[in-house]
């Protein structure tokens, strides 16, 4: 357990990484999010096939291809969330898929959540109205981006869904990976294409930055999380994990001097505070 809980942290922090990188990047939202993937699953295939087991080549394709448009729906408008409104509030709403997992196991699988669950629900659901009251006083656009931030949300719970069905067939971790971010890409290729985003960095600096996306936030940092949760009781995880948007509220203050107004922090605290009820309401 040890060495589980560090690598929680770690990978929380180098997934915070990721909306810093997206907003360097010199390619466009849709752009940026089809790189992320598609530089990814080269190293994710490496580490994959040398050990990959006969029983993944029979896993669930209808899952599989819905967990793949999915992270490509959760990706494509949290970049775009980030690029309209603040980093604090696209991370902070793109974590409501925690809340949203359960009124969706709730709805379609009949498991009646918890008192407790409703009330971090409740919660959750001020704090964003607290951000959005934020963003209200920005502009416009930022309003839109966190509206982006909410569906990414619901797009990344189809995803965890979606995971867990292929998980509960058997299949390791970093295989899934490897096969969502390669059907991930194919399906934001050509959404990509004809965006009339910039499509290619102009430069080395360019290809850095979406290389730090991919291998830093996207492989390291998905992939230390997938281990440590492997090793580390439920209740210890989901807390720990919402370390990840305060790390990227702070990456965002000190490297974009991203400012934080005493309302959106009141909102990001009660969103906060939201997501633990409503995981430790479904332990």
């Amino acid at each position: 357990m040890r060495p589980a809980a560090p690598a929680l942290f770690l990978g929380a922090t180098f997934i915070a990484l990721s909306p810093i990188f997206v907003r360097l990047s010199d390619v466009g939202p849709t752009a940026s999010a089809f790189w992320r993937v598609a530089l990814a699953a080269p190293l994710l295939w490496s580490l994959v096939l040398p050990y990959r087991r006969r029983g993944e080549a029979q896993m669930p394709w209808r899952w599989l291809l819905l967990a793949g448009a999915a992270f490509a729906g959760d990706l494509a408008f949290w970049h775009w969330s980030i690029r309209f409104t603040s980093v604090a509030n696209a991370t902070l709403l793109a974590n409501l898929a925690a809340p949203f997992v359960t009124a969706a196991v709730w709805i379609f699988w009949h498991e009646r959540p918890s008192a407790t669950f409703a009330l971090g629900l409740g919660a959750a659901l001020v704090g964003v109205l607290m951000l959005v009251s934020t963003s209200l006083a920005f502009s416009p656009t930022a309003l839109v981006g966190d509206a982006f931030g909410v569906i990414t949300a619901l797009f990344y719970a189809a995803y965890i869904l979606s995971v867990k069905e292929v998980r509960d067939r058997g299949s390791a971790t970093l295989y899934v990976m490897a096969m969502t971010s390669t059907l991930t890409a194919l399906a934001l290729l050509p959404v990509a294409a004809v965006s009339g985003e910039t499509l290619l960095p102009a430069d080395a600096r360019g290809w850095l930055v979406l290389a730090g996306l991919a291998w830093i936030s996207h492989c390291a940092g998905q992939g230390l999380i997938a281990y440590s949760l492997a090793h580390l009781p439920a209740a210890f995880s989901s807390v720990s994990l919402l370390f990840q948007p305060v790390m990227a509220a702070m990456f965002a203050w000190l490297l974009l001097s991203e400012p934080l107004v005493p309302l959106q922090v009141a909102g990001g605290l009660v969103v906060l505070a939201g997501i633990y009820l409503a995981r430790r309401g479904t332990a």
